[in-house]
């Protein structure tokens, strides 16, 4: 099943979606659960599963989409997993992974536009593969880790590429600068998280195009790190990394700029797409 976070003019809330709509489960169970991330935390999926069928409360072209976990405890990025985007941007390839994290308003959700902020122009586009935790846990073993996965979404990682050469805190997290959607594919519906094609476009163009089998982190090596220093929580949004085709690794640079149309495609889970725009 597909879940996501969503806003009509009734306010903020959380569904499953069905066929062209979404079946609002902030409604339909009552309140038990304040959102997505409440949902995960209380093992709710099989209550939001049970509607699956039912009639839809809204069209989805009706609804505003937002980041799939929109009050996410936390957001870890892992940087330089592919080798290709390595050596593109002429960086030695991690010997363990490589941490960053965003925060809950660097994202948007699907549809909604990015901001080109005033202090760069050198907005660069990292089309990946993100997953959220569905079940807490401390010392994950890899053996184990795959159990503690909710499901799966696109993920568009803005990069300021001028500040994140002197802090990637600020690169990474300029306000409503990435995204996070349309909706959460649930871990059942994905065979092989590790056998997928990501394909970024800009404008309608190819940048990105690579299979998520070329990860050299994979998913549970990354739990399995992570969770060594810090428990990982349900709602947990975990991005993996960026193939090669970044615009900073080009010549010249390929930045984004308002006007610009930004899509992240990944076989299984959907389309994110995103509108740039000026701050």
């Amino acid at each position: 099943m597909k879940l996501l976070s969503f806003q009509t003019a009734a306010g903020d809330s959380f569904g499953l979606v069905e066929g062209d709509g979404v079946i609002d489960l902030g409604q339909r169970l009552g309140g038990k659960y304040a959102d997505l991330r409440a949902l995960l935390d209380g093992g709710g999926q099989d209550e939001a599963a049970a509607l699956s069928g039912s009639e839809a409360d809204h069209a989805l072209s009706d609804i505003t989409y937002l980041q799939v976990i929109p009050n996410a405890r936390r957001i870890i990025c892992i940087g330089l997993n592919y080798r290709e985007h390595a050596e593109e941007m002429g960086l030695d390839f991690p010997e363990d992974p490589n941490l960053f994290c965003k925060w809950p308003d660097a994202l948007v959700g699907h549809e909604q536009d990015v901001i080109c902020p005033k202090a760069s122009s050198n907005f660069d586009y990292e089309g990946e593969l993100a997953f959220i935790m569905g079940k807490p846990g401390r010392h994950i073993s890899e053996a184990d880790a795959m159990a503690h996965v909710a499901g799966y979404a696109p993920f568009l990682d803005g990069s300021l590429r001028d500040f994140q050469g002197h802090s990637v805190i600020a690169g990474k997290n300029f306000q409503h600068s990435g995204s996070c959607g349309p909706w959460m594919t649930t871990a059942d519906e994905i065979a092989n998280p590790m056998d997928l094609q990501l394909t970024t476009r800009l404008n309608g163009d190819v940048v990105q195009n690579e299979s998520t089998e070329q990860l050299y982190y994979t998913i549970p090596n990354i739990i399995a790190y992570v969770s060594q220093f810090t428990p990982l929580h349900p709602g947990d949004v975990i991005a993996t990394g960026t193939p090669s085709g970044v615009g900073a690794g080009r010549k010249p640079p390929l930045w984004m700029k308002p006007g610009d149309r930004i899509e992240v495609e990944i076989s299984g889970l959907g389309c994110l797409a995103n509108n740039v725009a000026a701050e």
